[in-house]
């Protein structure tokens, strides 16, 4: 009997990661980290509830890292096989793997100083830059809506999901009792209202949906009332001579929100106004949307070309790339006029918490939330409307304005889950994954409304996929 294990994201949002086992084959559909707290804590908690050398292969989903990040640690612990992704996917994992390794070695080091200091033992590393190359080196790289034959009679399809760049919605297929059965991973859904990304495919049919709740509950804004408040943020942090500050996903959000900046150039609506993109990441990211710019949406491409630009930079030109520290640094003497994109998209890490230290005390200064923010995250904390927050080992006011945009987010809304799996062909039974409580328990409701078998996926739980 056939069964998929959820041993992460399920009801919660990080940690994408299970197990199918179909045939003697053991697959694993993403291998994500969870996301808050402090990276070296983190690592230290992340485990597999199985063994790494018994894994045959594993299918990406995407690149982001709370679908992706724990690649290297599985290598590290002995897996050998493929990871099957596709080309865009395997080009993004080679910069988000490297820069999740880089913060999390460089934040070890820097523990492991004060552990010396005060005479208490160190802390390995769980995984080096070694196994980052060596998970980049077991990718293979597979095109959307390509037959590969895995192990066995199992086969794998790639659809496109609409996420970020190279998402994809996995179908695995083989044949059981003498009938083929499909199970669909649908990875992150995207939104089909954002920029740049194509619409999610609809499989043609399904037994089992393993399907993401992030927005279960909940429906985004229109997106033009969006626009109009993203637009009367920018003319009320210009009447409070102030500074904008963006918290951005290095991988599709930042590229999404620097489209409607350049939208808003083209329409004089950014008079005054500078736009710095201060994540060396997301500018490495932005250079690779620019390569696989053909594989996007085309009408937005051709909004860009209306305007003679052939890169998203071009397409913004008040944009400045500050890839190195001391330009990051310089931005803390600037006094309104700008709009300033920085990592992480929850506050978790990089650059943005430098700004947030500099600036979150001010009241001229705006910090705009245009994504999801977790549970524990820094983000989570000011979008809730703590007063204060720690982070550097310090307390801080919070007198800046917070905004949040769910418009921007590039998750399906509710509506839009619903219309997807309602589409689907066959009568598939549909397990819940990657959200909270009350989204998951929501998005079931909604799913048996429309007359589907809906269970929600509890931790190390197994699922039996061929009815039997």
């Amino acid at each position: 009997m056939a069964t998929i294990t959820s041993l992460g994201a399920a009801q919660e949002v990080t940690g994408s990661c299970h197990l199918l086992e179909v045939n003697g084959q053991r697959v694993l559909l993403d291998c994500g980290m969870h996301q808050g707290g402090d990276t070296v804590t983190r690592m230290r908690k992340e485990h597999f509830d199985f063994d790494p050398k018994q894994i045959d292969a594993v299918i990406l989903s995407h690149a982001h890292l709370d679908h992706s990040g724990l690649l290297p640690l599985l290598v590290h612990k002995g897996y050998s096989g493929p990871i099957y992704c596709t080309g865009p996917s395997r080009n993004l994992l080679a910069v988000m793997l490297d820069d999740s390794a880089g913060i999390y070695l460089r934040d070890l080091e820097h523990q492991n100083l004060r552990l010396k200091r005060s005479g208490r033992k160190t802390m390995k590393p769980v995984y080096t830059e070694d196994d980052v190359l060596h998970a980049l080196q077991q990718c293979v790289p597979v095109d959307y809506r390509q037959d590969v034959l895995l192990a066995g009679d199992l086969t794998l399809k790639f659809l496109e999901a609409g996420h970020i760049l190279g998402s994809a919605v996995v179908e695995l297929r083989w044949q059981s009792l003498g009938k083929e059965r499909v199970l669909v991973f649908s990875g992150d859904l995207g939104n089909e209202t954002g920029v740049l990304m194509r619409d999610p495919d609809v499989p043609e049919r399904a037994d089992v949906v393993l399907m993401e709740s992030t927005y279960g509950d909940r429906d985004h804004r229109p997106f033009e009332h969006t626009l109009e408040e993203f637009q009367a943020i920018i003319e009320e942090a210009r009447d409070d001579n102030g500074v904008i500050l963006m918290p951005a996903f290095s991988v599709g959000r930042t590229q999404e929100l620097l489209y409607h900046l350049g939208c808003f150039y083209h329409q004089g609506k950014l008079d005054g106004w500078q736009v710095f993109l201060d994540s060396p990441m997301a500018i490495e990211v932005t250079r690779l949307y620019d390569q696989w710019l053909e594989t996007l949406d085309p009408s937005d491409l051709r909004a860009m070309r209306h305007n003679s630009a052939r890169t998203l930079e071009e397409f913004l030109p008040t944009l400045s790339l500050t890839p190195s520290v001391e330009e990051s640094i310089q931005l803390n003497r600037l006094h309104g006029g700008a709009i300033i994109i920085a990592g992480s998209g929850m506050c978790n890490g990089g650059r943005i918490r430098h700004h947030l230290k500099h600036r979150l005390w001010h009241k001229s200064t705006h910090v705009v939330f245009a994504g999801f923010q977790a549970r524990g995250t820094l983000g989570r904390k000011m979008v809730d409307g703590d007063t204060h927050v720690r982070f550097f080992g310090q307390r801080f006011v919070v007198n800046a304005k917070v905004h949040t945009l769910g418009g921007f987010s590039a998750h399906a809304g509710r509506s839009q889950l619903l219309a997807w799996a309602r589409a689907i062909g066959g009568e598939p039974r549909f397990r819940l994954v990657h959200g909270e409580t009350s989204a998951l328990v929501a998005l079931a409701h909604g799913l048996r409304e429309q007359g589907h078998d809906v269970t929600i996926a509890e931790p190390g739980e197994p699922y039996g996929i061929n009815g039997q």
